[in-house]
């Protein structure tokens, strides 16, 4: 399937969670906010939550500093 990731084309398989694909992108216990479909994404469903085809799915990292 594909899905628009920040704005590009991404390539998952089928039954992707939101874990898998931070897993995929590295971002493992990183601090971030997830955005589907302009909807926030709570972290406690990043486990359970399925993507699908043509998800509009945003990442922001969050930055500390003054």
């Amino acid at each position: 399937m594909e899905i628009s990731l920040n704005g590009s084309p991404y390539q998952l398989p089928e039954n992707t969670t939101l874990a898998v694909l931070i897993a995929q992108l590295d971002l493992t216990n990183k601090r971030l906010a997830i955005e589907v479909n302009q909807e926030i994404v709570p972290r406690s469903q990043f486990e359970s939550y399925l993507l699908t085809d043509n998800n509009h799915v945003e990442i922001v990292h969050a930055i500390g500093g003054g």
